[in-house]
């Protein structure tokens, strides 16, 4: 009998460690990553992020500070790659893999691609390793977007976040 108690606790243990294990792997994340893939001319293009969401908060000069580095999405560094040499608003970009980093402004956003590309935000961000340095204009937007999201395009890609559009054109 003592044997039969124990065997069914041991398995009602073993079931609830199972379910718990399952239940937890299923929480959504409030930031789960993201990736936009295209071609721009003859370069493969391919933009790793999280995407956070607006949840009712004041993102620009709010949650993300004007004229501070931000890692241009949640959690890890956004990585940027390109298979071929590109033209980054008129700069040269080499093929390779970079972090992506943005300082925000009311007016200009500083586009950078950054060597180190393997990193947690943007704490360890290290200037001197900056392979190219842009400055773009924001466009405001008519309708909210949710959710940041990255596309690219023929032109270059676009960062829309909240009521905002950051453009980088790319040939």
């Amino acid at each position: 009998m003592k044997s039969f108690l124990l065997k069914n606790k041991m398995l009602l243990v073993v079931f609830s460690l199972i379910l718990s294990v399952t239940c937890y792997g299923q929480k959504k994340k409030e930031s789960p990553a993201d990736s936009s893939s295209g071609k721009i001319g003859k370069a493969t293009i391919a933009i790793n992020y999280c995407s956070p969401s607006v949840r009712g908060r004041k993102i620009w000069g709010g949650l993300v500070p004007y004229n501070k580095v931000w890692r241009a999405g949640a959690n890890e560094a956004t990585t940027f790659t390109t298979d071929q040499n590109i033209q980054v608003e008129g700069k040269l970009l080499p093929a390779g893999k970079y972090g992506f980093f943005l300082i925000p402004g009311e007016t200009a956003w500083i586009v950078i691609f950054n060597r180190i590309y393997d990193q947690w935000g943007a704490y360890d961000y290290d200037k001197s390793a900056d392979v190219l340095r842009v400055e773009v204009k924001p466009k405001i937007l008519s309708a909210l977007s949710e959710r940041l999201v990255y596309k690219i395009n023929s032109y270059g890609f676009s960062l829309i976040w909240e009521n905002l559009e950051i453009s980088v054109s790319v040939k």
